[in-house]
């Protein structure tokens, strides 16, 4: 449809409905008029022909910290921060992009999907994407595209594979009929980081993107990780989940976080195994004197951790299938503290008078002893940046407004589980 059966479909009541699951009720008019800003630019960039909208969400990691890359499991969720395009196959061999966020416009050449000899930026990104297409034997071609997005770059809600997301869907609509599954589109996000940005990244911020939900996934089989929406109302519960942002640490984190998997997987190693999610807790503790003396005391902690926390997401499930919300809670609590004490990802022990995570969690922590509700856990990676909260709605100002107060300024950032994934807005309004 052209740009003005477009608009006209974005006022139907269909499309309130959409919009209202998508973002919240109270939200639901402010994108509209997105989509409706990004099929207007989309007309005036490329000429006012058939086009089509897909949105793509952020992510929040709820449970499941440094488990993915040891095969392990996750409770995961799709944010109401999303990337929004309009698009439209233009049947050439170019892929037209232009990013209103970053203020970029590229094309890039089907027949030229070589790496850059850097590695890095959006345009090798969206060539390792084609690349993984047609390495996963799907079909490709040219596509216009005008994207905005409001995912809070480097604030751990996976802005870059909400973006990846996005084009995978646009692609699997355009060329290959709608036949692909998300997991597909997962692997080739992780495909398109690994080849074409050297980034050792897992499956988790992707799965999490495209599926959309409340997620639970075991990436034990990681070709095939196993993949469960759980059906679970946060707006029943009158709770917010928050996302803070503590602030970029300056020191160089990527050997803080490469640490974490090495010294997990150095501890299978010592039982003739790759991983952990291959081992059992209680064969180390069996040979804990052994597997000390090998793989070094946090390694062993960091392994423990694994263990445990695989349990807890275990637990979580089940305490949501069973609607026991605050054994939900008392679980985010008990994974935030074996983060701390145990896999050690709050600071860099490189700079340890740069501990930004650790003050908002003591912040934080304060605050819901004080008010005796509540739960919050460092969010991502770790060492610098991000925590969540999860916090009853009539605590949620006066939380955001003490944060805000301590780290500066829209640090605090309310958020909600929207219940679907990477999709085709048309489609989903037929």
């Amino acid at each position: 449809m052209n740009v003005r059966e477009t608009l006209e479909m974005l006022q139907s009541p269909a499309a309130e409905q959409l919009l209202a699951r998508l973002y919240g009720p109270e939200h639901a008019e402010e994108n509209r008029k997105r989509y409706a800003h990004v099929a207007e630019k989309f007309a005036e960039e490329y000429g006012d022909k058939d086009l089509l909208l897909f949105t793509s969400p952020g992510r929040t990691e709820i449970s499941g910290n440094h488990t993915d890359h040891n095969h392990g499991k996750v409770l995961a969720g799709s944010i109401n921060l999303d990337c929004v395009g309009a698009a439209a196959a233009n049947h050439s061999s170019k892929v037209n992009i232009i990013s209103e966020t970053f203020d970029q416009r590229f094309s890039v050449d089907l027949n030229d999907l070589a790496p850059s000899p850097r590695k890095a930026g959006t345009v090798d990104l969206v060539k390792g994407l084609l690349k993984g297409f047609t390495e996963s034997g799907y079909e490709i071609g040219g596509f216009d595209a005008y994207i905005t997005s409001n995912v809070i770059s480097a604030a751990g809600v996976s802005s870059s594979a909400a973006f990846e997301m996005l084009l995978c869907s646009m692609l699997n609509t355009f060329f290959n009929e709608g036949r692909m599954d998300t997991v597909a589109y997962a692997h080739i996000g992780k495909y398109a980081e690994n080849h074409y940005w050297d980034k050792a990244s897992g499956l988790l911020d992707q799965m999490a993107c495209a599926v959309g939900g409340l997620i639970t996934i075991d990436f034990l089989k990681p070709q095939s990780p196993a993949v469960e929406k759980i059906d679970f109302d946060f707006q029943s519960q009158n709770h917010s989940l928050i996302i803070v942002n503590t602030g970029k640490g300056h020191a160089d984190l990527s050997a803080d976080y490469s640490s974490v998997p090495e010294e997990m997987k150095k501890v299978a190693q010592f039982f003739g195994k790759e991983v952990c999610a291959e081992i059992s807790e209680e064969e180390v503790l069996d040979h804990l004197a052994e597997v000390r003396a090998f793989a070094g005391d946090r390694s062993v902690l960091r392994a423990l951790h694994f263990f445990e926390e695989n349990k807890r997401v275990e637990a979580e499930v089940q305490a949501l299938k069973e609607n026991r919300f605050q054994d939900f809670l008392s679980n985010i609590t008990a994974s935030g503290n074996s983060s701390w004490k145990w896999l050690q990802n709050c600071y860099t022990t490189s700079s340890v008078q740069e501990q930004g995570i650790s003050i908002a969690l003591a912040l934080t922590e304060l605050f819901i002893a004080k008010k005796q509700r509540g739960a919050c856990r460092i969010h991502g990676g770790g060492f610098a940046g991000v925590i969540m909260a999860m916090l009853p709605n009539d605590l949620v100002d006066e939380y955001v407004s003490l944060m805000d107060g301590a780290l500066g300024e829209g640090s605090a950032y309310r958020m909600s589980i929207r219940p679907y994934g990477s999709i085709c807005l048309n489609q989903n309004l037929q």
